[in-house]
């Protein structure tokens, strides 16, 4: 008893390095990038037409719950095709999308952790399993909306800031993928998710804050952290899936407003429209195939795909001219 306990917090405390040692790895590595890369100029929603937005749609979709970051894919992706950057309020906006795909694959989930919380509030039975995963979300959800506030309120033109230069996204991006390969490693993928604990909602969440980073993934860093605590790779992603709904849905709440108060031209309203469509077709896909992958499968084809995306990006930097 007193070496499994010994072992769940080394593994804690190893998860915490890991983390910190990351993000410190990526701040570096973004001022490194100042001298080899400059912020990509930001393309109004209305020059975005139906095909694009369908495009971005389906990107966001397909890599909004996939661990290799959503944000990055958007930045890149258009960059790629000349599009220009579509910027964070087009990007968190057709994040709703993704939120409804994903209230709908675990409304069944949702609807017993609720029900179950109430039962329990009534009952004050505070040990009870939905109790405990409706805290731990909860919880799991302050430290990336209080970061979030913070960069909005610190950091000046976030949409140009360096923190979403290309170079930035390719270091996280990498930093990440040995993240990832350090948890397949250590972790023994046993905990289901009927064992789930309050504090795995915290430590999900704390890895959650992560993501404000662009490159390093939502669902990456919090299934990385499941990983890290023992989750199963199946039970971590749906557990991250389910963590992520606040976040999502309130960033793309935000956004939305912002947008409404640029103006509903119709220039802006269809792109964001199709966009949301889009996204949650895709967002669908992506969560169902997802569990299903990780039921029988490991993350190690998510740790070369990463490391791939962040080199390419880092040798196009650094040599632009081959």
């Amino acid at each position: 008893m007193i070496m499994t306990q010994f072992t769940r917090h080394s593994l804690k405390f190893i998860s915490f390095l890991a983390f910190s040692g990351g993000l410190t790895l990526l701040l570096n590595g973004s001022l490194a990038a100042q001298s080899t890369s400059s912020p990509v100029t930001n393309t109004p929603i209305a020059q975005f037409n139906w095909v694009k937005a369908i495009v971005l749609g389906m990107v966001q979709g397909l890599t909004e719950f996939l661990p290799i970051s959503s944000t990055a894919h958007l930045k890149v992706v258009p960059v790629i095709l000349g599009w220009g950057d579509p910027g964070v309020a087009f990007t968190a906006v057709i994040q709703l999308g993704s939120i409804i795909a994903v209230l709908s694959y675990f409304w069944s989930d949702l609807s017993q952790i609720t029900r179950g919380m109430i039962k329990a509030i009534r009952q004050s039975d505070y040990q009870s399993h939905e109790f405990r995963l409706a805290v731990g979300i909860g919880l799991g959800t302050l430290p990336i909306l209080v970061l979030g506030l913070l960069m909005k309120v610190l950091i000046a033109d976030l949409d140009n800031s360096r923190l979403r230069s290309m170079g930035a996204i390719a270091v996280a991006s990498i930093v990440m993928a040995l993240l990832l390969a350090l948890a397949e490693k250590l972790g023994t993928h046993k905990r289901d998710f009927e064992q789930l604990r309050l504090q795995d909602g915290i430590l999900m969440g704390l890895a959650q804050s992560l993501a404000l980073i662009p490159g390093v993934s939502r669902s990456g860093s919090t299934i990385t952290a499941g990983l890290f605590i023992n989750l199963e790779r199946a039970t971590a992603a749906r557990f991250s899936f389910l963590l992520g709904i606040p976040a999502i849905t309130l960033a793309g709440l935000v956004e939305l407003k912002e947008v409404l108060e640029i103006g509903l031209s119709p220039e802006i309203i269809f792109p964001v429209i199709v966009g949301v469509i889009s996204s949650g077709i895709f967002s669908y896909l992506a969560i169902a195939w997802l569990i299903r992958y990780l039921q029988k499968r490991d993350t190690w084809v998510f740790v070369w795909y990463r490391l791939g995306f962040g080199v390419l990006i880092l040798g196009s930097l650094l040599f632009p001219r081959y």
